[in-house]
């Protein structure tokens, strides 16, 4: 597979993340609507913000320079390479 270069593509692609994000939310939040499910989606989200800034941007600037995030698969080798190392 190409990579995505467009960058009116590349906005779409945001975008319609975006969107699906926003209705899969809404309809979890209709379909078991409690004060308790909205804060624990609001929570998971915003974990998952976080993981992927620590993965993209964390490990990058301050554990290890010569690492280039390409993924969370990338993320997963560079962990499992790191452990092996560490040994």
């Amino acid at each position: 597979m190409k990579n995505l270069t467009n960058p009116v593509w590349i906005k779409f692609k945001g975008i319609l993340f975006l969107v699906v994000g926003l209705l899969s939310s809404a309809l979890l939040l209709l379909e078991h609507w409690e004060a308790r499910t909205a804060v624990l989606l609001a929570i998971a989200v915003w974990c998952f913000c976080r993981f992927y800034y620590f993965a993209f941007y964390v490990l990058e600037r301050y554990v290890d320079p010569t690492y280039r995030f390409a993924g969370l698969w990338s993320l997963v080798r560079f962990l499992i390479s790191h452990r092996r190392g560490a040994r």
